[in-house]
């Protein structure tokens, strides 16, 4: 019996988050420009949120835009504003026909009206869909979006709406972009950087982390299975410990 449990196949991470990075680096080592890196980023993005789907995840978030990627060149700014705008019209109908529901966080007010019509259009028509959730992290930036839910509990609180006493964890997560939606398991970060870059500082408090040196536009489904792969080899305690450990 024991024998049988053992060679059952692992359930994947609930939640996979991943920083997609390199891009530009591989437009540049191939005499590129960089627009030329960020649409093979978008066929990246398809393979990934398929494989994710094969593999049983429930929801994956995919950083795709921050808050500090606004100061890049109003050249590249809008070639990758452009791409959004294309992936919004053509890759909806497929997430749709494939039961994925999309979800958008971040700040909404400093993208066009054209494209928060085109989201808002997206997540009404995917509304229904319970195969996966993928979440674009989009004008995003974790350190603000705290701001926000700090200011809402303020003006709650002076308000009367809420007594400052029964501030706590739940209450702060329930005013966050991502109230409905559970922390990431794991987070996957390309190209070898190894940072967080403002990316759901406050959901990932217990998320597992792999760094790969593979460049976004290289990332395959073998790639998210290895990735998954380390995340079974690691032990999670949340702040516990095990028989043995220290």
């Amino acid at each position: 019996m024991r024998d049988a449990q053992e060679s059952r196949p692992a359930e994947p991470p609930v939640h996979v988050a991943i920083i997609m990075d390199g891009n530009g680096r591989w437009a540049k080592a191939r005499g590129l420009p960089r627009t030329a890196g960020h649409k093979k980023g978008v066929e990246a993005v398809r393979r990934t949120v398929e494989a994710a789907r094969e593999l049983g995840i429930g929801y994956l978030t995919i950083f795709s835009f921050s808050s500090e990627n606004w100061r890049r060149p109003q050249e590249e700014v809008s070639d990758l504003m452009g791409l959004l705008r294309f992936y919004l019209r053509s890759e909806i109908a497929e997430l749709h026909k494939a039961g994925i529901r999309l979800r958008v966080i971040g700040e909404r007010e400093r993208l066009s009206p054209e494209i928060v019509g085109l989201i808002e259009n997206a997540e009404q028509t995917t509304a229904g869909n319970r195969t996966m959730t993928l979440v674009v992290a989009l004008s995003y930036g974790s350190r603000q979006e705290m701001v926000a839910a700090a200011r809402r509990l303020a003006e709650e609180a002076k308000a009367g709406r809420i007594d400052p006493a029964a501030i706590d964890e739940q209450a702060f997560t329930a005013r966050l972009f991502t109230a409905d939606i559970p922390d990431p398991d794991l987070i996957i970060r390309t190209s070898g950087e190894q940072r967080l870059s403002n990316f759901l500082l406050w959901q990932s408090a217990y998320a597992e982390f792999v760094f790969t040196d593979t460049l976004w536009p290289d990332f395959t489904k073998r790639d998210l299975e290895a990735a998954i792969e380390e995340f079974h080899r690691r032990e999670r305690r949340f702040g516990a410990t095990t028989a043995g450990s220290r």
